[in-house]
């Protein structure tokens, strides 16, 4: 039985990271898993163990074989009134009818955020604790959840079970397989009801919401950034620890990412495969594809919630809210002065360094920024006036 929490797909498709996803409660499931698998045929093998005449799994508790036989069954004798959906555990229907409801009684006494059950709360504060109890003995990557461990050791055996019938394409994960699926059915269910895009997963349509609700619910415990995905806090993590275990064999830069790496890769062999059909444009990454459309469509799917101004880059609209916070995140090691952009903070950091790495072409003379150069570059534009007007070339000085 798999583990109750949020699904993990390995990238093959983007996690659902607000639902969680069980068929039971996790009472119901450790009281039924106690005993053992060591088989046997009679209902009840000794004073304290109730046998499973089916599988043979053992049970401490009668209801509790009760309960477990359901699953040969498929018995579902719980069915909720509002949209005659049905459950095999009373808890299961407890837990489905708060959908309806809105009903969120578990809170996390760290962020504030509510949840409909309090396995989802359980799994929600090992994100700020970084509680990671499963290891992988191959890697030694760890994981919040027994099931994403699981999931992780099939990129290890190359275990590939679940088949696509229609493409014979195999994937490691059934969920994988599901939204595979709706390439070849194109069915898009979950709408947004702000901007009206539509999403083959609930969970992708959930993560897409807090681009306009400017929602960020992964809180990093060593800095305390935000983020809008748990698996963006993941990655930032990694910068805490130093850990960059994927080196370039061309340049020895190191990134903590296999895809970083990937990428990086294709600045040294000029590879672009991602082209605008629109002007022929190619870029090396798709998301750098996706941005440049909006050039075309106009297209501002960034909405600021404190003013309304939208923006066509997730970036810029990071950087005005900046305005209404006044949080200037980028800070001088040397003297303290933060900034709200690192742009300028790098500018900044030449006044210590005495870096000029903008050079004028017709003198040679060094600055610290383009816009030096730019007021250095009048001088020149002067001198030539002057000289074209004391040759006799302006027309202006003809007309005198």
């Amino acid at each position: 039985k798999e583990e109750p929490g949020p699904q993990q797909i390995n990238n093959e498709t983007e996690p659902n990271r607000n639902q969680c996803i069980s068929h039971a409660s996790l009472e119901d499931e450790n009281r039924d898993q106690e005993g053992s698998n060591s088989g046997g045929q009679g209902k009840k093998r000794d004073k304290d163990l109730y046998s499973c005449k089916s599988c043979g799994k053992t049970f401490p508790r009668n209801d509790s074989l009760t309960r477990h036989m359901r699953i040969h069954t498929g018995e579902k004798p719980f069915t909720c009134i509002s949209c005659g959906k049905s459950f095999s555990h009373k808890h299961s229907l407890d837990s489905h009818t708060r959908i309806h409801t809105g009903e969120k009684p578990f809170t996390c006494m760290t962020c504030g955020k509510s949840f409909t059950e309090r396995k989802c709360l359980t799994y929600h504060m090992k994100i700020h604790t970084g509680e990671k109890p499963f290891t992988c003995i191959s890697c030694g990557k760890s994981f919040i959840l027994k099931r994403q461990l699981a999931s992780h050791m099939m990129i290890h055996t190359g275990e590939k079970p679940f088949t696509c019938i229609s493409c014979g394409k195999s994937f490691s994960h059934k969920q994988s397989l599901a939204t595979h699926m709706s390439i070849h059915t194109g069915e898009k269910p979950f709408t947004c009801m702000t901007c009206g895009k539509s999403f083959t997963e609930r969970g992708v349509l959930n993560s897409h919401l807090r681009i306009h609700t400017g929602e960020k619910p992964f809180k990093c415990i060593s800095c305390g950034k935000s983020f809008t995905h748990q698996s963006t806090l993941y990655k930032h993590m990694k910068f805490h620890g130093g850990e960059r275990p994927f080196t370039c064999i061309t340049c020895g830069s190191s990134f903590t990412r296999k895809p970083h790496l990937v990428t990086h890769m294709k600045f040294h062999t000029g590879e672009k495969p991602f082209t605008c059909l629109t002007c022929g444009k190619s870029f090396t990454v798709k998301c750098s594809l996706t941005s440049h459309m909006r050039t075309h469509t106009g297209e501002k799917p960034f909405s600021c919630t404190s003013c309304g101004k939208s923006f066509s880059l997730k970036h810029n609209l990071d950087c005005h809210m900046r305005i209404h916070t006044g949080e200037k995140p980028f800070t001088c090691i040397t003297c303290g002065k933060s900034f709200t952009q690192k742009c300028n903070l790098d500018k900044h950091m030449r006044i210590h360094t005495g870096e000029k790495p903008i050079t004028c072409i017709s003198c040679g003379k060094s600055f610290t920024c383009k816009q030096s150069l730019d007021s250095h570059m009048m001088i020149h534009t002067r001198e030539k006036l002057f000289t074209y007007m004391a040759c006799g070339k302006s027309s202006a000085y003809k007309n005198t």
